[in-house]
């Protein structure tokens, strides 16, 4: 009985510290309080922040389990602004701008207005020894990425890759991002744990890479867990076994959980539209058909799968696989004629343009035309970003994603087996039930 009078108090508890001190807590973290602002009495977006601590997170995260984050964000456009508002979320004050020039104006002012923001889970989940921001670690892994995502040396990979998905299909299919609580059995508390154990294993291949550098010398590090032992942080230093496996997992997870979705959801539709399948199947057929017995493919057959991959960017408009983006305010600025202090936090969502019918007619309908010709309107499609923040890895995602849809596609037909399988949204678009397929291979 005593459990229930506590629990009777908490629930009338909490309305009253919201009504007696509403956003007292937000106040003193918002820039627009700090004194030292030379915009506190310009014009602040309009909006709400919702209950205290948790403001409308639940809410928002709501939305995002169901797929459909674009109706947070438009429920709100409808009710304050149809281009920038307020909220708070986990945690923090947050203005949400809902625009194509919204993420121009992001793209286009990154490190001038801006910077990268990483909510506090992310420093839990990927640790740094300097206890440093999420932030400021992104810049420097950015300047390495280029060793092994630029252009000219994903060229020579092709080949590769391409050998090893023939050798996968051959060895196994003939066969036929929570809440931000730390609580055991926490989807948070999960992932830094696992996390944890990633970063044991892969510290062990670090140690390996460095005794094979101080054997052999710099000209050793072919790949780029040697070429990370030998690089430097800003202050000359190499960078700790810690570091490096911890920006290490957070590239597998990035890369690996991306493509995954993006290639399940493909295998979804090409299995729902037998008339977008042909479509593909007799592009790849072409492909095929020119390339000798067991040939491999090259960076020029990529370049000739258009279709394959307009079909591949509907998937990345309809399910894109993450949520949005982060960013804070490094000065004061005004956008659509409302004041954004410094230091507010700044959230922009891929679905507020991919779902926008402004932008794209029809938004619910798989229609990879869309982007044949000139393809859409500047800043509203933006799976991958923009600007200096683009991600490295968009051609690394693009030569995955045709490379296994050549092979597949010119080996199989297939047959979903839950015909109305529900498709879940957290952390990323996946088939609730991992998308059970009967393969047939194709006759010779």
């Amino acid at each position: 009985m005593g459990l229930s009078y506590i629990l009777l108090f908490l629930l009338f508890l909490v309305p009253f510290v919201y009504l007696c001190f509403p956003k007292l807590w937000l106040r003193k973290k918002l820039a627009i309080a700090n004194s030292n602002s030379s915009c506190q009495n310009q014009r602040l977006p309009p909006g709400r922040t919702g209950w205290p601590l948790l403001g409308e997170s639940l809410e928002y995260f709501t939305k995002i389990r169901q797929g459909v984050p674009y109706q947070f964000v438009k429920d709100r456009m409808n009710k304050y602004s149809s281009k920038v508002f307020r909220t708070s979320l986990i945690g923090q004050p947050m203005v949400m701008l809902c625009s194509a020039e919204g993420n121009k104006f992001l793209f286009s002012n990154e490190r001038k207005l801006v910077q990268v923001w990483w909510p506090s889970t992310m420093d839990k989940i990927f640790p740094k020894s300097d206890h440093r921001p999420s932030s400021e670690h992104s810049n420097r892994l950015r300047k390495l990425l280029p060793f092994i995502l630029k252009t000219d040396v994903l060229r020579e990979y092709v080949g590769i890759m391409d050998a090893v998905m023939k050798k996968h299909l051959q060895t196994e299919w003939n066969c036929i991002h929570s809440m931000p609580f730390n609580l055991p059995g926490t989807a948070l508390n999960r992932a830094i744990k696992a996390s944890k154990l990633m970063r044991k294993e892969v510290e062990a291949l670090i140690r390996q890479r460095r005794s094979d550098v101080s054997d052999y010398g710099p000209s050793s590090a072919k790949d780029f867990v040697s070429h990370m032992v030998l690089a430097r942080d800003d202050n000359g230093q190499l960078l700790s076994d810690g570091d490096i496996a911890s920006h290490l997992v957070g590239l597998v997870q990035a890369g690996y959980t991306t493509i995954h979705s993006t290639i399940t959801i493909i295998m979804k539709y090409l299995s729902e539209l037998p008339d977008i399948y042909t479509s593909v199947l007799k592009e790849q057929k072409e492909i095929a058909i020119i390339k000798e017995q067991n040939g491999r493919l090259s960076w020029e057959d990529l370049r000739k799968m258009k279709h394959t991959w307009d079909v591949a960017l509907e998937v990345l408009r309809i399910y894109t696989p993450g949520t949005g983006s982060f960013r804070e305010a490094i000065t004061d600025f005004v956008f659509d004629g409302y004041t954004i202090p410094r230091g507010s936090k700044i959230h922009w969502i891929f679905d507020v343009t991919h779902k926008n019918p402004e932008y794209f007619h029809d938004p619910e309908k798989f229609d990879p035309s869309r982007f044949q010709g000139d393809g859409m309107a500047p800043f509203t499609f933006v799976p991958f970003g923009g600007g200096a923040r683009m991600c490295p890895g968009n051609e690394y995602a693009r030569v995955s994603i045709l490379i296994f849809l050549h092979n597949v596609v010119t080996h199989f037909r297939w047959k979903k087996l839950i015909p109305d399988e529900e498709v879940l949204h957290y952390p990323v678009p996946r088939p609730a039930q991992g998308l059970p397929i009967r393969l047939y291979p194709h006759q010779p």
